[in-house]
């Protein structure tokens, strides 16, 4: 049997959806969020999809610190246009 809601493990650790709308309410410039889960050489990697409609190297410093501090791990940020991500009620992609 395997979960019924997003949790997903990462590098040995849980990531929940309630951490990424945590990341959300830190950042309200930022539209919908999405985590997608890959797996690159042997390990685990995360990227965080945000939308927003102001883009900039210093907001997305400012998210990747808060994704590690809410997390407690380290991935990827990448600001998309608004309208850019699925309205599908998905907040983790595990693609791995």
């Amino acid at each position: 049997m395997g979960r019924a809601d997003q949790t997903t493990k990462v590098k040995g650790m849980f990531v929940r959806p309630e951490q990424i709308a945590e990341i959300g309410k830190r950042h309200p410039g930022l539209g919908r969020l999405r985590l997608v889960v890959t797996r690159e050489r042997e390990t685990d990697a995360m990227t965080l999809k945000a939308e927003t409609s102001g883009p900039s190297e210093a907001l997305r410093d400012d998210v990747a610190g808060t994704l590690r501090a809410v997390t407690k791990l380290g991935g990827a940020v990448e600001l998309v246009g608004p309208g850019t991500l699925p309205n599908d009620g998905k907040v983790i992609a595990d693609e791995r």
